[in-house]
């Protein structure tokens, strides 16, 4: 006999026993009817992860997300070292999980020459017995539904709950994105014994970085990295403010400065180094992993939200962010070395739009006295 509750609730609770062979299970308080629920596979049976085998994790993009998904791989394989942990996403973030200890694969998709439908027969060839849908966008939902895999967990995230067996509560507003990507540990019980993102580099990497720094003679020397790019225009700090901070930082400090840059972002960097009055260095072409391992180099990043500020507060180097249309509580660098700074005064801070009708004044406001302020007491700790 089913026990069904149809009020909505946060967090599953309601226990219920079914006849047959299916076991002891939990199910989400929903506004459905009963033979809806049940017919389109809303109950939930009992999580036993010590009996599961392959795990696949979706996170599809970006850099900065993929990356602060991380720590869920180290808890759920250090509590479970038997599991095999696949992670999915998209092909210009694999490099995020490439070399990551806890995986046993990545799998790797690109939109533009794979369908969703060949990449959902990929999945179910692998015979998964738990997908994680940290992602929860209408493809990655449909990817799940029909993996094959029986648990599917994942966020009811506007209507996208039909995909998933075993529902979470999203915290996306209320907690930092490691948080909310761990709430899924918290949902199966796996204790959390770190929140530590992670960036693995290779002998490779090192060297390539190692080998640079010292064709230019800055080796030893003590450098403060620079990155003006971000993924949206809102979120970027304008150009001339960074270099008007760079000469700050070369004549208060004797730090040498490293610009940095991704693809498409080189004539930012140029920009930067021809307003200058101060020497600067502009980092070479690079992969995520090589830029990562000049990151390494630096003692101190100056950044706007993105992928890089959150590959250099992984690594342990003390980062300043940048923020204005994001919100640093829940996106901001991760690590008590890190820190970030705002222009307080404006009451659309943490708007998340792309486009800004009032002329982005969030980022336009901040002044340079303020970020190197910030900078400075970061310094002097």
């Amino acid at each position: 006999m089913l026990i069904y509750n149809n009020n909505y609730g946060r967090m599953n609770q309601s226990l219920f026993l079914t006849s047959g062979t299916k076991k002891k299970v939990q199910i989400i308080h929903w506004k459905l009817p009963l033979e809806f629920v049940t017919f389109f596979g809303f109950y939930e049976y009992m999580i036993e992860l010590s009996k599961i085998a392959k795990i696949l994790v979706i996170k599809l993009r970006a850099i900065g997300d993929v990356l602060l998904s991380t720590p869920l791989l180290e808890n759920l394989k250090k509590e479970y070292p038997h599991l095999k942990i696949d992670f999915l996403c998209e092909q210009f973030a694999a490099d995020v999980l490439i070399g990551n200890p806890w995986l046993n694969d990545v799998v790797k998709f690109n939109r533009k020459t794979e369908s969703g439908l060949a990449l959902i027969r990929r999945v179910r060839s692998r015979r998964y017995d738990m997908v994680i849908d940290l992602f929860g966008n209408p493809r990655t939902a449909l990817i799940s539904r029909l993996s094959g895999a029986r648990y599917r967990i994942g966020f009811p995230f506007r209507g996208r709950a039909y995909a998933y067996n075993h529902l979470v509560h999203p915290r996306g507003g209320e907690v930092h994105n490691v948080d909310f990507n761990l709430d899924v540990l918290k949902y199966c019980s796996v204790p959390i014994i770190s929140k530590a993102p992670h960036f693995p580099l290779s002998d490779n990497d090192r060297k390539f970085s190692d080998d640079w720094i010292q064709s230019i003679n800055l080796k030893g020397k003590k450098i403060i990295g620079i990155n003006a790019g971000g993924g949206w225009y809102t979120k970027r700090w304008s150009l001339d403010k960074f270099a008007s901070l760079a000469d700050k930082i070369k004549q208060t400090t004797g730090y040498e400065i490293l610009l940095f840059w991704g693809p498409g972002e080189d004539e930012q960097a140029k920009k930067i180094a021809s307003l200058m009055h101060q020497q600067c260095f502009m980092i070479p072409s690079t992969t995520l992993k090589q830029m990562g391992a000049l990151l390494n180099h630096c003692s101190y990043l100056v950044t706007n939200d993105s992928g890089p500020m959150h590959i250099s507060a992984s690594l342990g180097i003390p980062t300043l962010g940048l923020f204005g249309p994001t919100n640093p509580y829940l996106q901001g660098p991760v690590g008590e070395k890190s820190s970030w700074v705002r222009y307080e005064e404006l009451d659309c801070l943490g708007c998340n739009l792309t486009k800004c009708p009032i002329g982005n004044i969030c980022m336009s406001d901040l002044t340079v006295e303020m970020v190197h302020e910030t900078l400075s007491k970061m310094i002097a700790r």
